[in-house]
């Protein structure tokens, strides 16, 4: 298996990029870094992986700010590009990014393109729940979205969520305003009957403040909504945890406190930590493309590869275009 990673994509490429990789390297990952070769080599000349690693040059990048499918189709040999092409050509078996995710996606549709019954590709990331954690699609691929949209995200989740993250019957939300099915917009009614009607194990709507209960396992939503909920989430746990340490610094006694619950507190940390759980896959194309936080690091990269290697060892893509010709 050999992955491709995008090593001039995010906040701190291509340092922290080449570091995780080299970390994925380590264990026996073999690795395509594509990007400028000579930043490459002189950030790789820090990391010796033995045989595991080798560059793929792309004098191109797309950055963040850029318009996606503008910067595809005007820079051929960005390393966004390059790496999706790697995939579509049989060279890597998947590609990591953390850059600009509108490129990204945009990549994979012109290089891999759509599985067959599938309208838009769905971003789907784990959000942290008291049960574990929680799929949540779309998380920022679409923003607009119909109804039969959101059906596929939910089918596309259920089988992710069995596939790769191993669970049995995947429980399958909509995330609403209400839990009655006449609550919500034209969207999330219209939504409900298909989800209703359609053969997953749908549980109903689910409210804003029962997510982090983990009532579902796949939380369905449009693009707009998952994005505002889990940069939301990632804010409120950040927040929360400078709270308390403010809090436990202002008394010899709280201190004493807090000594003593570091275990549980470093427990609570990594859990909310999206580091711990590397990447998203954009779901819906016919390849393994995942999508990680801009501002991802070393280890956020490796979990990454991680995320990649667990999707093509359960041969997710096959699985899922055949479950959809099935439905």
């Amino acid at each position: 298996m050999i992955i491709a990673v995008d090593a001039m994509g995010g906040d701190f490429a291509p340092a922290e990029i080449v570091k995780g990789a080299s970390l994925a390297a380590r264990e026996g990952v073999d690795i395509l870094l594509v990007g400028r070769e000579a930043d490459l080599r002189r950030e790789l000349g820090q990391y010796p992986a033995g045989s595991h690693m080798e560059i793929v040059d792309a004098p191109e990048v797309v950055e963040m700010g850029e318009h996606p499918a503008l910067a595809i189709r005007q820079k051929r040999n960005s390393s966004i590009s390059v790496a999706t092409r790697l995939c579509k050509d049989g060279k890597a078996a998947a590609v990591v990014s953390a850059g600009n995710t509108g490129a990204q996606m945009a990549a994979a549709l012109f290089s891999l393109g759509r599985l067959p019954g599938i309208d838009r590709p769905a971003i789907a990331t784990i959000l942290p729940t008291l049960a574990g954690g929680t799929l949540v699609l779309d998380s920022g691929a679409n923003a607009d979205c119909k109804p039969q949209h959101l059906l596929q995200f939910a089918m596309m989740g259920g089988i992710y969520s069995h596939r790769v993250l191993g669970v049995s019957s995947p429980r399958v939300g909509l995330l609403n305003i209400g839990a009655e099915e006449t609550k919500g917009n034209e969207l999330v009614v219209e939504a409900y009957q298909l989800l209703r009607q359609s053969s997953l194990n749908f549980v109903g709507n689910v409210e804003g403040r029962e997510i982090l209960e983990g009532p579902a396992d796949v939380i369905v939503c449009d693009g707009f909504v998952g994005n505002v909920l889990l940069k939301f989430a990632e804010g409120l746990g950040s927040a929360l945890l400078g709270m308390l340490k403010e809090n436990l610094q202002q008394s010899l006694r709280t201190k004493i406190g807090a000594a003593l619950a570091i275990p549980a507190f470093q427990a609570v940390k990594k859990a909310m930590d999206y580091a711990e759980y590397g990447g998203a896959p954009l779901l819906g194309v016919n390849g393994v493309s995942i999508i990680c936080h801009g501002s991802s690091k070393a280890k956020a990269i490796k979990n990454a590869i991680s995320v990649a290697q667990r999707c093509v060892q359960n041969r997710f893509v096959d699985e899922l275009a055949l479950n959809l010709k099935e439905s």
